[in-house]
């Protein structure tokens, strides 16, 4: 398996007339398994998160959560929420636990579907050597998350999804 990086995904963002702000939809999964969330540091962001990103074109979300944990992690993984309707047709997708939108620079924002997920049965939570190293990713339980310096925002989703799961 291979990392393939944000930049390389996501078109080159369009100048934007001062004023206008361009907009993409992206995920965050907060996996919990044994009382810990798996968090990495975004070293671009400066900033712990859980694994995300950009849901690329033609992709579903929970199509997209599933890849972003995979690509960053090495963890495979399931969602957990409820879905809108207990029918297959039309397919139904689950339920974000949040939609937020961040600010990522000026003049560029996420619409940040956050779920929450667990390891899929039977899977490894063995985290990718090379990714664990590269990323700091790894499982952090509450008593851990102040020492690392996780800002209160990720804290509480991590707190909720803790108690949701």
């Amino acid at each position: 398996m291979h990392r393939i990086d944000w930049p390389t995904r996501v078109p080159a963002h369009p100048p934007t007339a001062p004023g206008e702000v361009l907009r993409h939809f992206t995920v965050a999964v907060f996996v919990v398994d044994a009382g810990r969330v798996l968090l990495h540091y975004h070293r671009k962001l400066g900033r712990w998160l859980p694994p995300g990103g950009h849901i690329e074109d033609n992709e579903l979300p929970d199509e997209a959560a599933l890849r972003e944990v995979l690509e960053e992690t090495g963890v495979c993984i399931n969602l957990v929420g409820p879905r809108g309707l207990p029918i297959a047709v039309p397919e139904q997708l689950v339920v974000p636990a949040g939609i937020q939108v961040e600010s990522i620079y000026p003049g560029h924002q996420h619409i940040d579907l956050v779920y929450f997920a667990v390891a899929e049965p039977g899977a490894s939570v063995e985290i990718a050597t090379h990714l664990a190293e590269m990323d700091r990713v790894g499982w952090y339980s509450p008593s851990e998350w102040a020492t690392l310096g996780v800002d209160d925002e990720i804290q509480a989703w991590a707190r909720r999804a803790l108690d949701g799961v």
